[in-house]
């Protein structure tokens, strides 16, 4: 029965974390679209939540213990490593793309720093959220639930946990991520602007 109990919380917290292996599987399909460094990680996310996938699947299947502990070592290192290299990459490419910058003006901007704030912030609300969902996970299953009833909250919470903290961090990530709305605004070049194209617009005197 604890099988079965693991293996159900862990399919509904991998479902209901589809915010994060969605847009990774999307990363992984636009090519070069998207930047190395990007792709490296998406693989690193899908990596993650299908270790969690197969686990739940063994769980659920019976298997001994073993099996799905060694599968989920087997893939936390391999999503470790592809973690690694992802942020091995985006220094380089940072280090590449502020040398181009550096090459047409004296002062390059900053690349997406509020994007990051955004991500930095989304990530460790869900991790959060994941920690705190395993955290309910273990200390109901230990509580020994003994009918039907109990064992679904068991197996539920977790999930509700997760959907708590999922909608926290999008609406931060949002919130962090929001550009100024005044009217009239214009941004210099360190603000944001892409290249001396866009921070030198065109004055017309009429008349």
């Amino acid at each position: 029965m604890t099988h079965v109990v693991l293996g159900l919380g862990i399919a509904l917290v991998t479902v209901s974390s589809c915010v994060w292996y969605l847009p990774a599987r999307a990363d992984l399909r636009a090519g070069d679209d998207r930047p190395v460094f990007r792709r490296t990680a998406a693989a690193a996310c899908l990596t993650g939540w299908s270790t969690a996938a197969t686990v739940s699947l063994l769980l659920l299947a019976g298997t001994a213990w073993p099996v799905p502990c060694a599968m989920a070592v087997t893939g936390a290192a391999g999503t470790a490593g592809l973690r690694i290299r992802a942020r091995v990459q985006r220094r380089f490419e940072a280090r590449e793309v502020a040398r181009h910058w550096a090459a047409l003006e004296a002062a390059p901007p900053p690349h997406g720093a509020r994007q990051d704030r955004a991500r930095r912030a989304f990530a460790g609300l869900v991790a959060s959220g994941l920690a705190a969902a395993a955290a309910a996970e273990v200390l109901l299953v230990a509580a020994g639930p003994e009918d039907g009833l109990e064992w679904l909250v068991a197996a539920a919470v977790p999930a509700v946990v997760v959907g708590v903290f999922l909608t926290l961090a999008v609406t931060l990530s949002r919130t962090a991520s929001g550009r100024p709305t005044t009217p009239g605004h214009a941004c210099a070049p360190h603000e944001g602007a892409s290249g001396p194209a866009d921070a030198e617009l065109p004055n017309f005197a009429i008349g």
